[in-house]
């Protein structure tokens, strides 16, 4: 991997992982983040995003977004506490499918 893009550190609380393989290559099919969000979005915090259309909504700590034009996902820190086996789930996504995986500094919502 290329130096930006280094496994995650056991200290870092959220990272990315890209739609880029190591060698720069797009990552397909190209809806693969909304695919791996999906499949992450039942792990939620207790009481968050309740009402009819739940079960339509992203997990907080799996999220799609896209970073500087790349498909990406974002992955917060917590969840290696609510469900360590759905984290390494994670993890083990972006190895197999040798995708870059940089750390990340999630700033607070504004008010």
């Amino acid at each position: 991997m290329a130096e930006s893009a280094q496994k995650p550190s056991e200290q870092q609380d959220s990272f990315f992982i890209l739609g880029q393989t190591s060698n720069g290559r797009q990552f397909r099919p190209s809806d693969w983040a909304e695919r791996l969000c999906g499949v992450m979005s039942c792990f939620k915090p207790e009481g968050y995003g309740g009402g009819r259309d739940s079960h339509l909504q992203f997990s907080p700590y799996v999220t799609p977004t896209v970073l500087n034009g790349v498909k990406s996902v974002v992955v917060n820190g917590k969840l290696r506490q609510l469900e360590p086996l759905a984290y390494h789930f994670v993890i083990s996504f972006a190895k197999d499918n040798d995708l870059q995986m940089v750390d990340a500094c999630i700033l607070p919502e504004k008010a």
